[in-house]
């Protein structure tokens, strides 16, 4: 790995540059046998790299790391040491991505560091709240089981969005089908009528005449129309991707009708699961709470989760924060406070994540189900619009004696 530094030598002269090493301490100990103390230290990072131009084609998935957290938990427990069971998992590694992380990984075990410190530099491949959890394995000497622990975790919860991503999927194809059918029956055939009614000089029914102007209209600017639309959906993306446009998404996501439902159940569900999970490792209530909020992927539940951590510090407990936010349903309040009397708090938690995500199952299988019959009903008005549009200027011309 490559190291940018700045340091004074010998003289007192600041003199910059770069070197090449392992790990930042190795690049430390390089700069010191050199005569040269370190005033700033970073890992250089060109302009244009083949590893920013590639870091989005080649992403670590999150089924990879699951895979990777089995792996490793099977190695370890034949007796192969951290060091040999990486530099195995690199080798097999297809992913590019992974295979460099997994690199600096080994490199990071084999200078001293462990694991969770050395997973801990890699967020964005590598949750911040597993390597917290891997910690508690390290310090407890049972790390095999809390890989295996983490790895049903993150299977659990890539099956739950793959569930959901698959039941709106059907339901989105048949949208754009029915747009597409649609404007190519309003944008061509009907404006193909026209020039026939104008040639027999029938005056049309103003629904008729309606329908038709729109066509002409979608056929002369639709390009322009779809343009624009490019460009508002492009404003919309790059305002989702500020603080206040994220904050404002997730706020709306949470309050859709019948949809916003679901999607609170998902985040109580999965905010209840990881609570449990970092709980039942043992670790402290503030830290599962920070963690929590780390790991949550809804900016309006994070903050809700903070308001809560901040009364928790005062000594409120966790159930009595929760109370006074709407966002937290009653039966998970009530629950919670029940774990606390009973000193059970990960056991409800997880009966309170199982609860939900049920529950969110059975809405979404019912949201689907409103959706598909809407649609017909839609495509279905839309149709029998044009064909009524279409008969009546028939009417209209037999009636004018053609």
């Amino acid at each position: 790995m490559a190291y940018q530094y700045v340091a004074y030598n010998t003289k007192g002269d600041v003199v910059k540059g770069r070197l090449s090493a392992t790990t930042e301490e190795a690049a430390n100990e390089l700069l010191g046998y050199a005569g040269y103390q370190a005033i700033s230290l970073k890992v250089y990072v060109p302009f244009l790299s083949l590893d920013k131009l590639t870091e989005g084609l080649f992403q670590v998935k999150p089924a990879e790391i699951t895979l990777l957290y089995r792996q490793l938990a099977m190695l370890l427990e034949s007796g192969t040491d951290i060091a040999a069971s990486l530099d195995l998992l690199q080798q097999q590694a297809t992913n590019r991505a992974l295979k460099k992380v997994l690199s600096e990984v080994t490199s990071e075990v084999r200078g001293g560091n462990q694991l969770s410190v050395a997973l801990d530099k890699h967020p964005k491949a590598f949750s911040p709240m597993y390597s917290r959890l891997l910690s508690v394995g390290e310090q407890s000497g049972d790390l095999e089981s809390v890989l295996r622990q983490v790895a049903d975790y993150m299977e659990k919860e890539a099956a739950t969005a793959k569930e959901t991503k698959g039941a709106l999927m059907m339901p989105a194809i048949t949208a754009v089908i029915a747009v597409v059918v649609i404007g190519l029956m309003v944008m061509f055939i009907l404006p193909s009528f026209t020039s026939l009614y104008g040639a027999l000089g029938v005056e049309l029914p103003p629904m008729a005449q309606m329908l038709i102007t729109v066509g002409e209209q979608g056929k002369s600017y639709g390009m322009y129309f779809f343009l624009g639309m490019l460009v508002i959906a492009g404003l919309g993306f790059v305002y989702t991707k500020t603080p206040g446009g994220r904050y404002n998404r997730d706020k709306l996501l949470l309050k859709l009708p019948l949809f916003g439902r679901v999607r609170l159940l998902s985040e109580l569900a999965r905010c209840c699961r990881s609570m449990s999970l970092l709980f039942r490792a043992g670790l402290p209530l503030p830290e599962v709470m920070s963690l929590a909020i780390q790991s949550s992927g809804n900016i309006v539940m994070a903050k809700a989760l903070g308001a809560v951590q901040e009364d928790m510090v005062k000594g409120e407990g966790l159930a009595q924060p929760m109370a006074k936010n709407k966002l937290f349903l009653p039966m998970m309040v009530q629950m919670i406070k029940v774990g606390e009397e009973t000193g059970s708090l990960d056991v409800t938690l997880q009966a309170v994540a199982r609860s939900y995500e049920i529950e969110g199952e059975d809405k979404m299988r019912s949201f689907i189900g409103l959706i598909q019959p809407a649609m017909t009903l839609i495509i279905g008005g839309v149709v029998g619009l044009i064909a009524v549009t279409l008969m009546s200027a028939m009417t209209a011309m037999y009636g004018e004696g053609f």
